[in-house]
């Protein structure tokens, strides 16, 4: 026959077991998202070069303005489209900083 002391011990071993098992998916779930952001990140800076060295190339290729702005004006587009993928990307990573300081503390209550 079990002591009560026992099944209060079990319990918080086994209520310890699930966070730790919480907190390490939370972890990879982080590293991933973390390797979605630099990949994203690696792919936003590529582009951004090639907007600008396509910048250069209109300057001396474009003999209609209009054709050069309505590229420019696609640029314009893709750069706001961009920056809101930032922000979004902001916020999910202030939503897993979140998760884990939540994780932290409950570490420390137990």
């Amino acid at each position: 026959m079990s002591k009560p002391e026992d099944s209060g011990s079990s319990r918080e071993a086994a209520a310890f077991e699930r966070l730790q098992r919480a907190v390490i998916r939370l972890v990879k779930a982080l590293e991933h998202a973390q390797q979605r952001l630099d990949e994203a990140q690696a792919r936003v800076d590529k582009a951004e070069e090639r907007n600008s060295e396509m910048a250069e190339m209109l300057q001396q290729f474009t003999d209609s303005p209009a054709v050069a702005q309505d590229i420019v004006g696609r640029l314009e587009t893709l750069e706001r489209e961009n920056e809101d993928l930032r922000l979004r990307i902001d916020r999910g990573r202030a939503g897993v900083e979140r998760m884990i300081a939540r994780i932290h503390f409950l570490e420390n209550q137990g």
